[in-house]
């Protein structure tokens, strides 16, 4: 997760940069809407929780003599 908010405040940090060659491509949206960077930000936070939780929820169930063992 840490991997995760490093990237993601570079990547609005970038994104605020490049706002203005950004503006063309949006519709609808002004290239700095508050609204349209959090929820972008808040559905990638989500997916990389999910994606490094059940992993890992799956590791906590396995016996680690039995991992070391297969090796």
């Amino acid at each position: 997760m840490i991997l995760t908010c490093v990237g993601l405040a570079i990547g609005v940090a970038g994104a605020f940069g490049l706002a203005r060659f950004l503006e063309a491509l949006l519709f609808g949206v002004t290239a700095t809407s508050l609204w349209v960077y959090t929820m972008v930000a808040g559905v990638l936070v989500v997916v990389a929780f999910l994606a490094s939780i059940i992993p890992g929820r799956r590791a906590m169930h396995a016996d680690p003599v039995m991992a070391l063992r297969s090796e």
